[in-house]
């Protein structure tokens, strides 16, 4: 049976939250009484140290049917696709550019559809990110999952997602993100048959909402606009598989019983989901446009003041109204390495959706150093552009994961049909204009 209570989500990041599916399930006064109400069991789920600075601890106390230890032993699982084997090739300046993949052709979950593209460091270290594209279409049918590696940030391109976990369930659609801690036991469902995305799974310190600096108190992602699940208990008996991720391989364990039981829970160490529709875009009114950290919806600190281990950034439709400005993003070379994703339209600096461009569902790679920045076509669209007028984008959304670290493509990533061998070729149509007998201004 599957119970609930209360409003489907609680709003804010970082909050402190209480939720019981069964009045009174939550214990007064105490986290962890002699005698937990309904017979339950206490059990707290520490995503910090518990030494970590206050504003910094993550922490949730569940109250559950049977403590998250009762399963039979883990069994290593053959090599899956999902994998942190980030030295297989070497890592390379190149810029390189995926088409789509297409959807499964026979019954594949969630778990099963997981491909890992690319990623650096590793949960041994605590430090680094795994980049890896799902593409789904059944539902995970008894079998349970969690990761002890990193915290799964979930990007759906294509059909939503339902993810069930141990504090609530999550419904996820394209234009919304899913974040699920470290650790959270989770099952995913695809209501629409089949579903196709993109996944960060974040090796470092916990992703938080970035510091605003000079911006001031509001704009970007606001806390508000994540949304926490309420407590939805299964008391479910059964022949189950919990599958876990620890040290970049999957491990197996016969479990009896549904491991989302938990009937009541309070704490700031939950799963997330966020509408990418309520970021609040800021940019120039007078000329140029800012670095691009002003897209920053999540960002994972690092040991270094001021440099991510991830940084999860969002190109959504937007005004352009700079004059004189070349308004798509420029031509640049970065210390940090980019991962992009394209959920939905075009995107500004790179022309067309068919075979050979950049299409929704597909990626590119840009690392460290390694020139990047608009295609011909592009190009000459934004100087030929009238800047006395505004621009609107609409129907665009692009997203990025960028790391202080090199990414490092995984063999099976570079095997793919899909690559796009001549990728580089759209930055050799650029025409030569330089004339010095002439000055333009």
């Amino acid at each position: 049976m599957t119970a609930t209570i209360g409003t489907h989500y609680q709003s804010g990041f970082g909050n402190e939250f209480a939720s019981e599916s069964l009045p009174g399930a939550l214990p007064v006064g105490q986290n962890s009484p002699q005698r937990v109400p309904y017979g339950l069991y206490a059990e707290q789920l520490s995503g910090t140290a518990f030494t970590a600075p206050r504003h910094q601890n993550r922490r949730s106390w569940l109250y559950r049917i049977r403590p998250a230890a009762m399963h039979a032993p883990f069994a290593l699982l053959p090599e899956a696709r999902l994998h942190n084997r980030f030295d297989e090739a070497p890592a390379t300046p190149n810029q390189l550019r995926w088409d789509p993949r297409p959807l499964p052709a026979t019954p594949t979950d969630f778990i099963e559809g997981l491909f890992t593209v690319a990623g650096n460091g590793g949960p041994e270290a605590q430090a680094g990110v795994g980049i890896h594209l799902y593409a789904c279409n059944r539902s995970m049918q008894g079998r349970y999952f969690y990761d002890a590696d990193g915290e799964l940030l979930i990007v759906p391109q294509h059909g939503r997602l339902r993810i069930a976990t141990e504090l609530g369930v999550l419904d996820v659609a394209p234009l919304e993100i899913a974040l699920i801690p470290r650790g959270v036991r989770f099952t995913v469902t695809p209501p629409d048959g089949s579903a196709r995305g993109y996944v960060a799974e974040n090796f470092g310190m916990p992703m938080r909402l970035p510091e605003l600096g000079p911006i001031g108190a509001n704009a970007l992602a606001n806390a508000r606009d994540f949304l926490a699940p309420v407590a939805a208990h299964e008391d479910i008996e059964g022949e189950f598989e919990l599958i876990a991720k620890f040290q970049g391989r999957l491990w197996s364990a016969a479990i009896d019983h549904s491991p989302l039981d938990v009937v009541a829970w309070h704490g700031n160490y939950t799963p997330y989901k966020y509408d990418l529709a309520r970021f609040n875009t800021i940019g120039s009114i007078s000329y140029d446009h800012p670095d691009p950290s002003i897209f920053t919806v999540l960002t994972a600190p690092s040991d270094t003041p001021g440099t991510a281990n991830m940084d999860f950034a969002i190109f959504p439709p937007r005004w352009l109204v700079a004059e004189h400005t070349f308004r798509p993003p420029w031509f640049h070379r970065n210390v940090a390495s980019e991962f992009m994703g394209l959920i939905t339209g075009e995107y500004d600096a790179k022309a067309g959706g068919a075979r050979g461009g950049f299409a929704p569902g597909g990626a590119s790679l840009h690392n460290c150093m390694s020139g990047h920045g608009p295609d011909a076509a592009s190009h000459a669209r934004a100087v030929a552009l009238d800047t006395t007028r505004p621009q609107h984008l609409t129907d665009t959304m692009a997203f990025m994961f960028e790391t202080r670290a090199v990414i490092r493509p995984t063999a099976q990533a570079l095997a793919l049909p899909e690559l796009q061998a001549d990728y580089w070729r759209c930055w050799q149509r650029l025409p030569k204009h330089f004339d010095p007998a002439r000055r333009e201004k």
